[in-house]
């Protein structure tokens, strides 16, 4: 009996970008915002720094983290008499539901590059989809203020429509599903999270992770840019080691570097190089 493997050298067929710090809300900050304010009601000392570790998954699961934290879940203790439990992670998430979906109202801007990025996709003639941690009735906020700015990705999936969220490859497979693809390798992932890296990793695609717009800097637009030269070039300096972390491919500020990742990928693929 024989053996065949073929190596795929095909051209690159998908973008599947993550939505909030990778190609809109700049600085993840919509749901920053939403989980300080639903600890705070609960009496509960929440640091930002603390409510970014989990970003990238499923927002229950967020949240179902974020009390399994020492520092978190003794205040919980100390506040309630008790272990938070499902039914505690249920209510939080209910609550949590209008905060995020008031947030993300606020923070539909796209990142710069972004209609440059997806023009460019169109003219090569590669899908491009996104996929989210939000859930559908979240995403759904969000999606009529892209539109207006120009932003039609060809496939939207949500963590809580597939079997699991990241850093399971669940969302990237049904995207390529709806996208059509063929063949994994010739899909790239782009994200500014270490969990939304390790779901295209674990889809086997190509991963690139941004770092000038997202949670590992977590500044606005506007923060960043008034920063000092040498103070921000210090701060993406730290977000490119956070993220090199991930074991991303490739390590770049914004999507706006993309186009020249997505070429190197192309020579890549047609060397017969897989991810």
């Amino acid at each position: 009996m024989h053996t065949y493997t073929r190596r795929y050298s095909g051209p690159l067929q998908a973008v599947i970008m993550d939505l909030a710090g990778t190609c809109v809300d700049f600085g993840s900050l919509a749901p920053i915002q939403a989980f300080l304010k639903l600890f705070e009601a609960e009496g509960i000392d929440l640091s930002e720094a603390e409510a970014r570790e989990p970003m990238g998954a499923e927002k229950r699961e967020h949240i179902r983290r974020l009390l399994a934290m020492p520092r978190i879940r003794n205040q919980w203790r100390s506040n309630f008499g008790s272990e938070p439990e499902s039914i505690d992670i249920d209510r939080l998430y209910d609550a949590f539901l209008p905060l995020q979906t008031a947030a993300i109202a606020e923070r539909t801007k796209l990142v710069p590059g972004a209609l440059a990025l997806q023009e460019q996709l169109r003219e090569q003639g590669i899908k491009l989809g996104v996929n989210t941690g939000y859930s559908r009735e979240m995403v759904n906020v969000m999606l009529p203020g892209l539109a207006a700015q120009g932003f039609e990705p060809e496939s939207v999936v949500v963590a809580t429509e597939v079997p699991q969220g990241r850093p399971a490859p669940h969302m990237s497979f049904k995207n390529a599903l709806e996208l059509g693809i063929t063949a994994v390798q010739g899909c790239v992932k782009v994200d500014d999270t270490t969990t939304g890296i390790e779901e295209g990793l674990n889809a086997g695609m190509w991963t690139v992770a941004v770092v000038a717009s997202g949670n590992a800097v977590g500044l606005s637009e506007e923060q960043l840019s008034a920063l000092g030269e040498v103070e921000r070039a210090d701060i993406l300096v730290r977000g490119h080691r956070v993220m090199a972390q991930s074991a991303a491919h490739y390590v770049i500020d914004s999507i706006m570097d993309l186009p020249n990742v997505l070429a190197d990928i192309g020579r890549r693929l047609q060397a017969g190089e897989r991810p």
